[in-house]
């Protein structure tokens, strides 16, 4: 399995921002896909977290309410719809799938909020 992120940029705070990961190969090993993130000198954290049926999604504490996780299972693509967007979620944003043989990156997209 491969993942690629798409979207990213700069914005201002209040704005919202989309991003998607896009996935190939053995995809119907993927159990479930979603993001995390890395702000400079922090620990990457949990964002997002859809299963590939669509019946469990998992958020972080500092994004409930505000940003929103979906697939497309057919594509075995996820979204994540940002909005309400804070200096705070500036990071670099990364695709995960969890297949059955472990989790798989991609090389991340950045997000910067200006206030």
């Amino acid at each position: 399995v491969q993942v690629v992120e798409s979207g990213g940029g700069s914005v201002q705070a209040g704005d919202s921002m989309n991003l998607s990961c896009a996935s190939s190969g053995t995809t119907f090993t993927i159990n479930a896909m979603g993001w995390y993130r890395q702000a400079p000198d922090k620990e990457r954290e949990l964002v997002a977290l859809i299963t590939s049926g669509r019946e469990h999604t998992t958020y972080g504490d500092s994004v409930k309410g505000r940003f929103a996780v979906s697939m497309d299972n057919s594509a075995y693509t996820v979204y994540l719809q940002m909005t309400d967007l804070k200096p705070e979620d500036t990071a670099r944003y990364f695709c995960i799938a969890n297949t059955w043989t472990g989790n798989i990156w991609g090389q991340g997209t950045q997000v910067t909020v200006s206030s």
